[in-house]
């Protein structure tokens, strides 16, 4: 059980828990174990009291007393064992939920790009649960159990032997028969856990796109898909079943037979004087007692085999290691020197699977308060850069400098306070819009309204009753595409970052919107570095200079007047765009330009 002593080290601030579990769960064995004493002491007095028609209704009343005691003792001990057992679970799902999320925030964005979302959050439900139903299982019954059987054996032993050393041997071969089933347990809840992850991630991502599904008509064959995932689990649960099952009547079998021939001991010598009336009671209340945790063991394994499933999926997560940030990272970044571009891409290249470059051999800069715009086909790297430059992935090759320092020698945290991004898909939270521009600060609500003015959110706001306390949904469903854009925008200009990025900012927007929201990116870009990926020939045309890209490479670097004139990438756009030919306009769609 490595996987499971890892849990309680790794939670070892519960150990006031640990401890209060352990010694009630003492005190309740040896009030258990205190009972057939006195009930056996109590016998031996009846049947004496009635062979030597003496009365010792006395005494015996005073016993019935001593066990009413110790069962109340031990009824109060047992709830609090109880109690500080789901208070101990409680608390380690907490531990162990937000040294989660706290890894999750840490990982590299790779990761995720491998994950789905449903998957990561079904892995951490059933990991913990599974975790912290064994520590509750484990503090609350079996912990109590196994000292109280400890102690039967030994007592066995002072009394008659052979009995211990046939208690003795249950445990080893019960132990042996459940770990041939073990292997196979763990293999068919392997497969029932991926399927279980996988029909999750679909899910959520479901129900997270449910427009698509139903304007595709795909309900039935997602309906499908999901029913196939669960069907799988029933297939693997029920070959897992079989075989548990079929091991455990083994066991219960051969526990049967032992106890068969304990009891048969304890009355064989009981019939023949070596134990009175009393110790034969006393031993059978006793090996019934060894009984119950043996038959509980069954449980117990099922749930630890779950608790070891789930530790190593949690562990699977936890030993990821996140982009490496050296020790001596910078943790704030300065206006450039003079003369110092603000971003420079030096020979940066990036491959996603170590094998195809996406970025091959970029170089550009872009000096304090330039606006540069990025020009090239879908999927030509833009993005890409722009990801490359937030440090959610490593280069692979060359270097990103940021106001003359390696973004590599720098911590994420403070790289990222000096970029305000707006994506090219709107990335609201649930909540209200006021909470989603002032994501990441603690603005004001003039700050908040006085952002949204500018970015020529306010007036629609205002149209909705609750205004800024509007809630937007899940991802901003309730809004439409240019109002969420506009949100992001707004959410940019209150960050107030000295370097902008703008992912096709204004993608989402009708012509009308996108006037308005780029007079107010016009503002916000004076005097700060921007980098623009635009969908609009117009919005080009306004910037310092353009870079295209060409399969992940530079093309052309230089002012837009320049470029019109070169006969390159940016020419062609201009030439396509006078053009009103189908296959001109289909060529423009594979640079993302919009009419």
């Amino acid at each position: 059980m490595p996987s499971l002593t890892r849990i309680l080290r790794f939670t070892s601030q519960l150990w006031k828990f640990y401890l209060g579990v352990v010694v009630s769960a003492v005190v309740v064995a040896l009030t258990q174990l205190t009972v057939p004493f006195v009930i056996a002491r109590a016998t031996d007095l009846a049947v004496a009291g009635v062979r030597s028609n003496d009365h010792h209704i006395r005494d015996i009343m005073m016993l019935a007393v001593v066990i009413l005691g110790l069962d109340v003792v031990n009824s109060v001990l047992t709830n609090v064992n109880g109690w500080l057992g789901d208070i101990m679970s409680a608390k380690m799902r907490q531990i162990l939920s937000t040294r989660y999320f706290s890894k999750l925030l840490e990982l590299p964005q790779s990761w995720f790009d491998d994950e789905l979302t449903g998957s990561i959050t079904s892995k951490l439900t059933r990991s913990i649960t599974n975790v912290t139903d064994f520590a509750k299982a484990f503090s609350n019954n079996f912990f109590t159990l196994l000292l109280t059987t400890v102690a039967v054996l030994v007592i066995s032993a002072i009394y008659y032997w052979p009995l211990a050393l046939l208690l003795a041997i249950v445990f080893p071969i019960y132990v042996w028969l459940t770990a041939l089933t073990s292997r196979n347990w763990q293999t068919h809840q392997d497969v029932i856990n991926h399927h279980i992850d996988t029909a999750g991630g679909r899910f959520q991502e479901v129900v997270s796109q449910i427009r698509v599904v139903k304007s595709y008509v795909t309900e039935a064959s997602e309906q499908q898909q999901f029913n196939d995932h669960y069907d799988a689990t029933v297939t693997a649960t029920r070959q897992q079943s079989n075989h548990w099952h079929v091991m455990d009547t083994a066991r219960r079998v051969v526990l049967n037979v032992i106890f068969f021939g304990i009891y048969a001991i304890i009355f064989v010598r009981t019939a023949k004087g070596y134990f009175s009336v009393g110790d034969m009671i006393l031993l059978i209340q006793l090996m019934t007692m060894a009984r119950q945790p043996v038959q509980m063991m069954s449980y117990i394994i099922d749930v630890a085999q779950r608790a070891v499933a789930g530790s190593k999926d949690y562990f699977s997560v936890m030993e990821t290691r996140p982009i490496h940030v050296p020790e001596t990272a910078t943790t704030t970044i300065r206006e450039p020197e003079p003369g110092v571009p603000m971003i420079s891409f030096d020979n940066t290249v990036f491959s996603y699977d170590g094998v195809n470059r996406v970025i091959d051999q970029v170089c550009f800069d872009v000096n304090p308060g330039e606006k540069v715009a990025l020009v090239g086909e879908s999927g030509g790297g833009k993005s890409t850069l722009v990801n490359l430059l937030l440090g959610l992935y490593p280069v692979t090759e060359g270097k990103i400098m940021v106001a003359g320092n390696d973004i590599a020698q720098v911590a994420p945290d403070a790289l990222r306070r000096r970029i305000g991004v707006v994506f090219q898909d709107p990335a609201l939270f649930s909540g209200s819009i006021r909470e989603n521009i002032a994501y990441g600060t603690e603005a004001t609500d003039e700050q908040i309204r006085d952002a949204a003015h500018r970015a020529y959110a306010d007036r629609f706001i205002q149209r909705f009753s609750q205004q800024y306390d509007t809630l937007v949904g899940e991802r901003g469903i309730k809004l439409s595409g240019g109002q969420k854009q506009r949100i992001s925008i707004a959410r940019a200009l209150l960050k107030d970052a000295p370097i902008l990025v703008l992912d096709e900012a204004t993608s989402a927007l009708d012509t009308k919107s996108e006037r308005w929201v780029q007079a107010g990116l016009e503002s916000l870009m004076a005097d700060r570095t921007s980098l623009i990926i635009a969908h609009r020939l117009s919005t080009i045309s306004s910037v310092d200079r353009i870079v295209t890209l060409d399969a992940g490479r530079v093309d052309e670097i230089g002012a837009p007047a320049e470029l019109a004139a070169s006969g390159g990438i940016y020419a062609e756009l201009l030439a396509l765009q006078a053009s009103s030919s189908k296959a001109d306009r289909k060529r423009l769609e594979r640079f993302g330009i919009k009419l």
